[in-house]
């Protein structure tokens, strides 16, 4: 019972953690999933990462729709074991249990987020600016990258939400 307690606290945590420090699992909607692939522009063995991928619906699309290799990270334990799960039928899609801040994306073609909290992107962008090499496509989800400029702003119509992109130089 104790161990059973235990796990419990465990995952609550780890949720708790992610959603103060990071970001809440807000999930980007699935019929914006075109366009924002449309803006990553892949090629031929690109690498793919979404940056917090929640219940990794965006990975799983990406490695299943295009000949890239599609990598999310994630840090609630529950929404990493949900990707755990969904990989099991997947190609091209892997998962790893990573904090943004602290893993290494820098072989990225394109990165994925959606940013959050401010404190957050603030210091992903700092990350960002010193390890991704020039031309990686970093797409936002409704928020701009506050101190860069986006290439592309993708808003067909005003009840669509934004999604930006960036291109490293």
């Amino acid at each position: 019972m104790i161990l059973l307690y235990f796990t419990i606290f465990l995952i609550l945590l780890s949720v708790a953690y992610t959603t103060y420090s990071l970001a809440p699992w807000v999930p980007s909607f699935k019929k914006d999933f075109s366009r924002i692939c449309s803006l990553a522009n892949f090629s031929e063995n690109d690498i793919f990462y979404d940056l917090g991928c929640g219940n990794g619906s965006l990975v799983l699309y990406v490695g299943q729709n295009y000949p890239v290799k599609a990598i999310g990270l994630e840090l609630s334990i529950p929404l990493y074991l949900v990707c755990k799960f969904r990989q099991i039928k997947a190609k091209n899609s892997q998962f790893k249990f990573q904090n943004i801040l602290h893993a290494n994306f820098g072989d990225a073609n394109v990165v994925y987020l959606f940013p959050l909290w401010k404190n957050t992107i603030n210091k992903l962008r700092e990350k960002m600016e010193k390890e991704l090499k020039p031309g990686t496509r970093v797409i936002t989800y409704t928020f701009p990258i506050e101190g860069w400029i986006p290439e592309i702003i993708n808003k067909p119509t005003d009840k669509d939400l934004s999604v930006y992109l960036y291109i490293m130089k």
